[in-house]
């Protein structure tokens, strides 16, 4: 790892739903210099996408340092245009009408995002990036798994309570 690597926190994200919507999964693997750690949670009913920006979020949230630059490399295009295009900006001046989608999860991020220096890169999954690969193995294992977390909004909103 170069030594302008060694001095910035890299993030890698991925995101699964078996069936989207069905039981779903995000994976994360966090590298700052020699450091590695992993975390995933899997949910009984969830989406690809927000599995994708929860393994986003929870990543940002498990960080005790604010205001130091980082990179998050996600498959997810969904997220890097919704951040580096704006739409996340528009979304929340318009109050997310149109049926914009997660506006739970995007204001989450927005709130935590607001402490940090984010560049997001955009890498090909299921292709030659082990941690991306890595993440993706993380995050199918935990839809995969047992004792799933509840995603209590998306479900409230597809029961309409």
């Amino acid at each position: 790892m170069s030594q302008a690597a060694a001095h910035q926190l890299i993030i890698y994200t991925d995101g699964a739903a078996r069936g989207n919507p069905g039981p779903g999964g995000y994976g994360i693997v966090m590298l700052w210099g020699e450091q590695r750690k992993e975390f995933s949670a899997g949910y009984r009913l969830t989406t690809n996408n927000r599995m994708e920006l929860l393994a986003v979020i929870v990543a940002l949230e498990s960080l005790t340092r604010k205001n130091i630059p980082l990179s998050i490399y996600t498959d997810s295009q969904y997220i890097v245009n919704s951040v580096e295009k704006k739409w996340l900006d528009n979304w929340i001046r318009t109050d997310f009408k149109g049926g914009k989608k997660n506006k739970d999860l995007w204001l989450r991020y927005h709130q935590i995002a607001k402490h940090f220096r984010i560049r997001f890169v955009w890498v090909k999954g299921h292709a030659d990036n082990p941690y991306n690969n890595r993440c993706d193995e993380l995050a199918t294992q935990a839809a995969d798994g047992t004792d799933l977390l509840v995603d209590t909004v998306y479900e409230q909103e597809i029961h309409g309570a």
